[in-house]
């Protein structure tokens, strides 16, 4: 299970960014969703080091996919779950890979972050 800790976690490091359109049903955002496209950026989160270019796509297409005020503040409670689920994820690693990926995001990412007013 080890596997799924790790994609949560890579959930809460994003968390409030965005969320990607093409994995969007209807305009809806899931935490399955958030989870599974953030997957290849758990090993970052957890141990630093070198960002792969698999996590800067996944994390650039939840940016571009977050195109609402819900669906941002979705993607934040989720990512926000997944930090307090998943032991072992630096918060450092997670504020930083937004900038380590070329997004620039009007807040910081934190597990103290309230969700309610990203916009």
């Amino acid at each position: 299970m080890a596997s799924s800790s790790v994609v949560k976690l890579v959930c809460l490091v994003l968390a409030c960014m965005v969320v990607v359109a093409p994995l969007t049903v209807d305009g809806a955002i899931t935490c399955d969703m958030v989870v599974s496209t953030l997957s290849p950026c758990l090993t970052y989160l957890l141990s630093g080091g070198s960002v792969p270019a698999d996590c800067c796509n996944a994390v650039r297409s939840l940016n571009t996919a977050a195109s609402s005020t819900p669906d941002r503040q979705t993607a934040c409670g989720c990512l926000k779950s997944a930090y307090t689920s998943i032991p072992g994820i630096n918060i450092d690693n997670a504020a930083s890979l937004p900038g380590k990926c070329g997004v620039n995001l009007p807040y910081k990412i934190s597990p103290s972050i309230d969700c309610s007013k990203v916009t």
